[in-house]
């Protein structure tokens, strides 16, 4: 199994930025993807950023040029830089691991957007 833990989450003014910081440990297998879905009330879980260990990235529209996300293999830890922050970026975010253990889930880390 994989334990995703999560960090950074909080309450930040619109303009304003947070970083998230998820650390996986467990069953940990070198080629793996990583990143972060999130979920906002009423809304589906939708996809934000993806980053696979040979460091191939993908985002969701809605947060390309304000969103990075990065990893660091050695603490199989991956980050999300969320810059330019919108109160539509108002959710539950999610990390996610996915390899050939299987597909992992973090418990959420909240991030609301105030305007």
């Amino acid at each position: 199994q994989v334990q995703l833990v999560e960090s950074g989450g909080g309450l930040v003014q619109a303009g304003g930025a947070l970083r998230l910081s998820c650390a996986a440990s467990g069953r940990i297998f070198s080629a793996n993807v990583m990143g972060w879905d999130r979920q906002a009330p009423g809304n589906q879980r939708e996809l934000v950023a993806r980053i696979a260990s040979g460091g191939s990235t993908n985002y969701a529209d809605s947060v390309k040029g304000r969103f990075t996300i990065s990893r660091d293999n050695a603490k199989n830890t991956v980050y999300l830089q969320m810059n330019s922050l919108k109160p539509e970026d108002t959710a539950v975010y999610y990390c996610n691991h996915r390899s050939l253990a299987g597909d992992y889930w973090g418990k959420g880390t909240p991030v609301t957007v105030s305007s």
